[in-house]
């Protein structure tokens, strides 16, 4: 007698992971990886200073960092489907908009409102979608969306460029807005779903399981106010710091001592390769180890990274240090989101982690600022990479004595 098999269905919350992967490759390479296409472009039209514009994107990221509690707030309460929906509505009309700017308060308010939108649409809502649909295979779907998604300056930087060339900088923009809408706005709308249970099943796909609660429910004013909570974000801080630090000036770096800029240019650019191949890495790693153990071995790697490229400028250093480093930045992407899932109920998660993602976002801000600052008072950027380093080892430190949660 033949034995029938019968083929399991996908669980949905795969076709969700596929899904952001698609969308975030999408917003990332419109809204962010686009802009540094247009900074010439935009200068030499509109007059207006590299400072001006570059401010403008500064902006951007602030403005996305202090609407992260809010949309934390929202996804733990009504879950991703409206809120990605419409934002990536409001992002489409705001990319439309910036292709019409004329003056800088009107580029200000555009990229401002975008900053918003991104807010609702970038890797954080993303990653609380993630942590609500997984349990056991978390590491492995967040490792799809970033993935994929780390592929989206590969893709859009040679997009825009060409579109900037046969049409100019506005038609581009006009372009890409269309692009982003098209995409982004069907498949949250018609893919995202609040929680597994409202398709009766549980995290990872599994038959729901009632279980009598033992423990006391989590109060989020208390994590706000635990050791463990602000130990945990002051480590992710200081490396999110020292990482971005380094990579904004790295094309400089390099040049600075000795290496010509065509190939500083063609290594900064191969660190978007070795970060997707960091994430590719993490997957299989993370379902052997705890996410603490892995946070750790990825500053580890961030800090000998650093120190490498304070051993001189000879290929090998250049190769290991490239490597390394684009390693350690992409999975350094995973770890965080990972980490506080991991730590918390996932019921809370959005709130918890946007509430670190202000103080990240306070990090991505001020480093590259911090390094320059650094390099104009000692005219060179080995002691930027002295205290990158620093960073990374103090937060080692920080995450292998995290207290017990309280």
């Amino acid at each position: 007698m033949k034995r029938i098999w019968k083929r399991q269905p996908i669980y949905y919350g795969w076709y969700i992971a596929l899904t952001l992967a698609i969308t975030e490759t999408v917003s990332y390479g419109v809204m962010v990886y686009a802009f540094t296409v247009f900074i010439s472009p935009m200068e030499a039209e509109l007059g207006w200073t590299r400072s001006e514009i570059s401010g403008a994107f500064s902006l951007f990221f602030l403005v996305a960092g202090v609407c992260a509690f809010p949309v934390g707030y929202w996804l733990d309460k009504h879950g991703s489907r409206l809120l990605m929906t419409l934002c990536s509505v409001g992002a489409t009309v705001m990319v439309l908009l910036w292709s019409q700017v004329s003056t800088l308060p009107e580029f200000l308010a555009v990229m401002a409102l975008l900053g918003v939108c991104a807010a609702g649409v970038l890797y954080e809502p993303a990653f609380t979608v993630i942590a609500t649909w997984f349990r056991h295979n978390r590491g492995s779907a967040m490792a799809v969306v970033t993935f994929v998604a780390g592929f989206a300056s590969t893709i859009f930087v040679p997009l825009t460029d060409a579109l900037l060339v046969a049409y100019g900088w506005r038609q581009a923009v006009l372009i890409l807005g269309l692009i982003l809408g098209a995409i982004s706005i069907p498949l949250h709308g018609l893919v995202l779903r609040r929680k597994p249970s409202d398709l009766g099943l549980s995290a990872d796909g599994a038959a729901p399981i009632e279980t009598p609660a033992k423990e006391k429910p989590i109060e989020l004013s208390r994590v706000l106010r635990s050791r463990y909570f602000w130990i945990l974000t002051l480590g992710f801080a200081l490396s999110t710091f020292s990482l971005y630090a380094i990579r904004f000036h790295i094309i400089p770096l390099m040049i600075s001592v000795g290496i010509h800029p065509s190939s500083a240019a063609i290594a900064s650019g191969a660190i978007g390769v070795t970060q997707v191949l960091g994430r590719l890495f993490f997957a299989p790693l993370e379902r052997r180890f705890s996410s603490k153990t892995m946070a750790i071995g990825v500053f580890v790697l961030a800090a000998v990274s650093l120190a490498i490229l304070m051993l001189g400028a000879s290929m090998i250093i250049i190769v290991l240090f490239v490597t390394l480093f684009g390693m350690a930045i992409g999975a350094h992407t995973l770890t965080r989101p990972l980490m506080v899932a991991d730590s918390y109920d996932t019921a809370f998660f959005g709130r918890i982690n946007s509430a670190m993602v202000i103080f990240v976002t306070v990090a991505i801000t001020v480093a590259p600022f911090a390094a320059g600052v650094v390099f104009d008072l000692s005219g060179s950027y080995q002691p930027a990479l002295l205290m990158a380093t620093g960073f990374c080892i103090v937060a080692v430190i920080l995450i292998s004595a995290l207290p017990r949660k309280n």
